[in-house]
């Protein structure tokens, strides 16, 4: 039976005042949307003990006293990776004995609970400062001046890669039926790796890097897609090009050539591919691709050009107006 929901103080305490009033049971109930059952329970409890609030109630005793509750709570506050194992244990010296879903009940209780850690770049204090900098530098740029910038990334996409997809509705012993199952063959079964960018506005070109990207490969890719990305966008003059700090981007020869073409370069922190919003964007296209399920490295990369081609223009102008809550 599911719990109802609890009533109101003011809702009670009508309860009472429409009944001193006079009101039968049934009318208050009429008159507030509430069984007559509920009303009456509401009443009896007021001539028994002269007020609407609730009342103590019976339960067994918690297994874990405060003091032990504390204790708990701060070696994980110290130690987040701290196992219930190791709490069970620690409380088990102290002469309390409890098991592991207690452990759980009792730090979900102080607002804590078990997750996955995120996996994150390793900073040093340098890329720390540097991305505190930036952050600092932008906090307030108008909306605007984000919206101007066509962002830029490579990404690898495996064949039988990491699928999105990980659960399935099924029926008992049906678990190695097709429909239910992920293909995965030794090593990915070969990947493909892209080259994008995408503005405010949309996603501008994709192509696929066929050979090991090095500095001429990558001014080459420039050349042929940037600029037509940007006029495809319909980018406003004075447009900004943003690309990370792999060595191919930040090399002398790539700095010139960005110079002589007069592009405008986002100045970027060193380790922060995550405040690169394509990342989300790539997101989008590998659940998109894993969803069709391609077969070989020929629809691998057809069905990548087509997601990309069909990803809306309002999920990019979305990742750009949120990117400063990032």
């Amino acid at each position: 039976m599911a719990k109802t929901k609890e009533l109101s103080k003011d809702t009670r305490n009508k309860i009472v005042d429409l009944h001193q009033v006079g009101k039968t049971e049934s009318a208050i109930g009429k008159q507030l949307g509430l069984k007559k059952s509920t009303v009456g329970a509401i009443i009896r409890k007021w001539k028994t003990y002269k007020t609407t609030d609730n009342l103590p109630r019976s339960g067994a005793p918690r297994k874990i006293s405060p003091r032990g509750v504390k204790m708990i709570t701060r070696t994980v506050s110290k130690n987040p990776r701290t196992t219930r194992g190791d709490l069970v244990n620690d409380l088990q010296r102290a002469g309390t004995k409890v098991t592991k879903p207690t452990i759980s009940n009792t730090l979900r209780r102080q607002g804590l609970k078990s997750c996955s850690a995120r996996r994150v770049p390793l900073l040093k204090p340098v890329h720390v400062q540097a991305r505190l900098k930036f952050a600092r530098e932008h906090l307030d740029d108008p909306d605007e001046d984000w919206e101007n910038v066509i962002w830029s990334d490579e990404t690898k996409i495996e064949l039988f890669g990491k699928n999105s997809t990980r659960r399935v509705w099924r029926t008992k012993n049906a678990e190695l039926h097709p429909k239910n199952t992920i293909p995965t063959v030794k090593h990915g079964g070969g990947n493909i790796m892209l080259w994008g960018c995408f503005s405010a506005k949309g996603p501008g070109r994709l192509i696929r890097v066929k050979e090991r990207m090095n500095g001429a490969m990558y001014r080459e890719i420039l050349s042929e897609n940037l600029l037509p990305s940007a006029r495809a966008l319909k980018m406003k003059r004075g447009w900004v090009f943003q690309h990370d700090n792999d060595p191919k981007h930040t090399a002398r020869a790539t700095k010139e050539w960005l110079r002589k073409k007069h592009f405008k370069v986002r100045e970027w922190p060193s380790q922060s591919p995550d405040l690169n919003p394509i990342e989300n964007l790539w997101r989008e296209l590998k659940v998109r691709v894993a969803q069709r399920q391609p077969q070989n490295i020929t629809a691998l990369e057809e069905i990548c050009m087509e997601e990309w081609a069909k990803i809306p223009a309002t999920v990019c102008e979305n990742l750009v107006k949120t990117y400063r809550n990032v």
